[in-house]
């Protein structure tokens, strides 16, 4: 049985939280290279979740660990193109798009599963394609259309993230988590050697790093919560206001200013998370 209400606690928190740890790591991808960023953000996120998945109880079947390992894969490599967005391009805009696919996905997944679309859901899929039509047509820079681009992608692996999750069976605790952590430091940490890229650079930003993994592994214990108490599209939709925060803490700390095409663009990819959120079953 689901309840929803218990997974709007859930999913609120995770999208705060998930806003300050993305806010982080892109930041530290200002001052360091994105893959030693990454990297470092997701090992401190492992040291974080090993204690963390004995408090809540679970078992490490074959297909908790498989199906989380996927999803770490799929994890990772979004978080890799988000923080690679980030840098190169406006916070403001990347973030939303980002999570306007992020959310989307999931809500087709369960759309081919038998789930229909409410009228809501159906203007914001509508609203969320203008914002992404907009945020690139609005943008003549060449780097911060690579940004959007990115963002984009990223996105799409930040959804497959969210429905591998929720495909992990109901009694595996964190397990899938930790399993999913433990894949993607293993992929980075060969790419980060196979490619000689290091993490001496990221001794400036370690501090962001820090603060980037432990929210992040945070984020996604909540969410996890959130879609075992709830339903996929709820939470994943409600986890997609995530950028509110970047948005904010990009102004605030950065000051950074949008062109009136790219502020159009991230108020509606708002309005577009807003609007799934209120169709979402």
């Amino acid at each position: 049985m689901y309840f929803r209400g218990m997974s709007v606690a859930f999913a609120l928190p995770a999208a705060v939280t998930y806003g300050i740890a993305d806010f982080a790591g892109g930041l530290a991808t200002r001052r360091a290279g994105v893959l030693g960023v990454t990297a470092g953000a997701q090992l401190v996120g492992l040291v974080a979740l090993v204690p963390a998945v004995l408090l809540v109880p679970g078992a490490p079947t074959g297909a908790a660990l498989g199906t989380g390992a996927l999803a770490g894969i799929a994890g990772a490599s979004g978080l890799l193109l988000y923080f690679r967005g980030l840098a190169v391009g406006p916070m403001g805009v990347v973030a939303p798009l980002s999570a306007v696919v992020g959310a989307g996905l999931p809500l087709l997944v369960g759309l081919a599963g038998g789930e229909r679309l409410g009228a809501a859901t159906v203007a914001g899929l509508a609203t969320a394609l203008v914002a992404i039509v907009l945020a690139t047509a609005g943008t003549r820079d060449a780097v911060a259309v690579r940004g959007v681009l990115l963002g984009l992608g990223a996105g799409v692996g930040f959804g497959l993230f969210f429905v591998g999750l929720d495909a992990t069976p109901p009694g595996s605790g964190l397990w899938p988590l930790l399993a999913g952590r433990a894949v993607s430091v293993a992929l980075l940490g060969a790419l980060v050697v196979g490619l000689g890229a290091g993490t001496g650079g990221t001794r400036g930003a370690w501090g962001l790093v820090v603060l980037s993994g432990l929210f992040d592994s945070a984020a996604n214990v909540l969410f996890l919560l959130a879609t075992r108490t709830g339903d996929l599209g709820v939470s994943a939709v409600l986890v997609s206001l995530y950028p509110v925060v970047v948005v904010l803490l990009a102004r605030i700390v950065l000051h950074e200013r949008l062109t009136r095409a790219q502020l159009a663009s991230a108020g509606l990819a708002l309005t577009a998370s807003a609007l799934l959120s209120l169709g979402a079953p």
